[in-house]
């Protein structure tokens, strides 16, 4: 009887080692029950995510929100703060617009006003030398009317040496001097020379023999050079 169940139970022992495991059919189904079941949940709203929502929702403290707050956007900030930019370089721009428009102006109204009281200088200086300039004029009018028959040369000589003199003085004090160069060094600067004569000695060479026609310096300003004939020395 032993001997029989040995061998029963090594042939059941056998048949299971070569036999496949077979899955519970019970077991599978009721995994795909549940899996259906957590699917149906979920797409409805509940089950596993609203269950840890809960639990979040409980973790929460009163008065904050269960959505963390956003952070603000960069780029939103850079557009705003580079439009404020834009808008102050612009008001800067038409200011500074503003103030060159100014100053051409007051510049341009500068220029003309310079350029007339200069104009207006020139003209005052003038009329000045020309009041001076008047008892000349009707000296030498006074002249021109002299009878030649009933007037004899030497008061004509003597009318004409005094309006000459007057005239000189009446320039002189305006400014006016006179070149007259004769036995000076010549001065290309002052000096024009017309011609060149023989010198009899060597330190005649380079000098003004004589004066063909004096210059004139007026403040400073050459108005004409003296014309002038000069010495040259030939050893």
């Amino acid at each position: 009887m032993q001997k029989q169940a040995r061998l029963r139970q090594s042939g059941w022992n056998a048949k299971l080692q070569g036999a496949r495991p077979v899955r519970p059919r019970t077991l599978v189904k009721d995994t795909q029950t549940i899996a259906m079941h957590k699917r149906d949940e979920f797409s409805r709203g509940g089950g596993i995510d609203n269950d840890l929502g809960d639990a979040d929702a409980s973790a929460v403290e009163p008065g904050e929100s269960l959505v963390g707050e956003r952070e603000p956007d960069a780029s939103a900030d850079a557009a705003l703060n580079a439009t404020g930019a834009v808008a102050a370089l612009r008001e800067e721009l038409a200011g500074q617009n503003d103030k060159y428009l100014r100053l051409a102006a007051e510049f341009d109204n500068f220029r003309k006003r310079s350029n007339r009281e200069r104009a207006e200088a020139g003209i005052k200086g003038q009329a000045s030398l020309l009041r001076k300039l008047l008892e000349v004029i009707d000296d030498l009018d006074r002249f021109s009317v002299v009878d030649p028959n009933s007037t004899d040369t030497g008061t004509v000589v003597e009318g004409v040496v005094m309006i000459c003199s007057k005239l000189h003085k009446e320039l002189e004090q305006a400014g006016l001097e006179w070149i007259s160069p004769e036995g000076q060094p010549f001065d290309p600067n002052l000096h024009e020379a017309m011609a060149a004569e023989p010198a009899s000695a060597p330190d005649q060479d380079g000098v003004v023999a004589r004066v063909y026609q004096r210059g004139y310096v007026f403040h400073g300003e050459l108005l004409r050079p003296a014309r002038v004939v000069v010495w040259q020395f030939n050893s």
